[in-house]
């Protein structure tokens, strides 16, 4: 099982994008983000749900509680 933080990291690869981007749709800054992405600083639950929505994905399968392949 991967760690919340891989998960964040696969997902914003897999769509292309910069952590500048993602740190938008969030509200925050690149460097905020990437504490995130890099597991220095937990994600907020509010983020959560902005991701889950933003990638069209449960938060399941962020968590690691859930294979992408099911």
């Amino acid at each position: 099982m991967k760690p919340y933080y891989e998960k964040l990291r696969e997902l914003r690869e897999g769509q292309d994008l910069k952590q500048s981007d993602v740190a938008l749709v969030l509200g925050t800054t690149q460097q905020v983000y990437s504490r995130y992405e890099n597991g220095i600083n937990e994600l907020p639950l509010r983020h959560l749900i902005t991701l889950c929505g933003f990638y069209r994905v449960s938060a399941d399968l962020i968590l690691g509680l859930l294979d992408s392949d099911t």
